[in-house]
């Protein structure tokens, strides 16, 4: 199944069940028109990232990769969104390899690493660590698993690498979704 498919299959789930604990996917926004006209309150997960202007490397990643049209889907999904300093991090040439035409594949396999089928606010995903007893696990739409934990208040999300990465700015509100920025980048195990 292609991976635009599988994310769409994925987002049409109610429930995401992880490591035990049921996190609900909400319903996405609706924007309410109010007599005069309809205006959308809020951008979808692709137009938010594009107009951070610290996320430029994510959006030509997510273009280069074919996502764009199921990142603006109805979803909705939950990103965890590397800032350009957070690709930057990455070991040299990485990003322009990921970019080439000939490892789209594999480009796709590292953003869906990034997403979550559902819309998980911060809140909820810190009340499934406690639940958990202080780590918890989920699955992304790659079929990889990422660790929540806390640093002092910060959620830290570690990879299948087994490296760390904080939430710098929770709940990015947008209309199929939510967004998490993040400090790092994920990168799965294969």
């Amino acid at each position: 199944m292609p991976i635009s498919n599988q994310l769409k299959a994925a987002a049409a789930a109610s429930v995401l069940a992880m490591g035990g604990f049921a996190l609900a996917a909400a319903t996405p926004a609706v924007a309410h028109n109010h007599g005069k006209h309809s205006m959308k309150s809020q951008p979808n997960i692709v137009e938010a990232a594009m107009g951070t202007g610290v996320h430029d490397t994510l959006v030509a990643a997510v273009k280069a990769a074919d996502l764009v049209d199921t990142l603006s889907s109805p979803g909705p999904f939950t990103v965890f969104a590397p800032t350009d300093d957070a690709f930057g991090e990455l070991p040299a040439g990485t990003v322009d390899a990921l970019l080439q035409p000939a490892n789209k594949g594999k480009l796709q396999t590292v953003l869906t690493y990034h997403v979550v089928s559902g819309r998980i606010p911060a809140a909820q995903l810190s009340a499934a660590i406690k639940q958990a007893g202080g780590s918890y696990e989920f699955e992304t739409v790659a079929g990889e698993t990422l660790t929540a934990s806390f640093d002092g208040h910060t959620i830290v999300v570690t990879d299948a690498l087994g490296r760390e990465t904080k939430v710098v700015q929770a709940d990015v509100k947008t209309t199929n979704g939510v967004i998490h920025v993040t400090d790092g980048v994920f990168l799965p195990s294969a």
